[in-house]
């Protein structure tokens, strides 16, 4: 199986959307998770698409990398494991605010 990253999504994009785009280009998508700020619950402008055969996933890459959903062109790649570094910082500075 391999997860594969969605980019530069429309912010209206929901998660039946990509389903729908990636069954159009002829991909089975297996599962897909829109990324949601956790605030306010809007889309953060990408998503994670998996698909369990790798072969299918490596040709979804090329077929649909740079193609049109809802009037924006997506970026798509296989997703790679966060590390320790890549994780942006807090917007509280980093402090973590208790009230007792």
């Amino acid at each position: 199986m391999k997860r594969l990253f969605v980019g530069n999504l429309s912010y209206r994009a929901n998660e039946q959307d990509i389903f729908d785009f990636f069954t159009r280009q002829g991909y089975a998508a297996d599962n897909v998770s829109v990324i949601r700020d956790r605030q306010t619950g809007e889309s953060r402008g990408f998503a994670f698409v998996e698909i369990n055969d790798d072969d299918t996933a490596d040709r979804a890459v090329g077929g649909c990398n740079g193609q049109e959903l809802m009037g924006r062109k997506l970026v798509i790649n296989e997703a790679r494991p966060m590390q320790a570094g890549d994780r942006p910082p807090r917007r509280d500075g980093g402090e973590r605010r208790h009230r007792y």
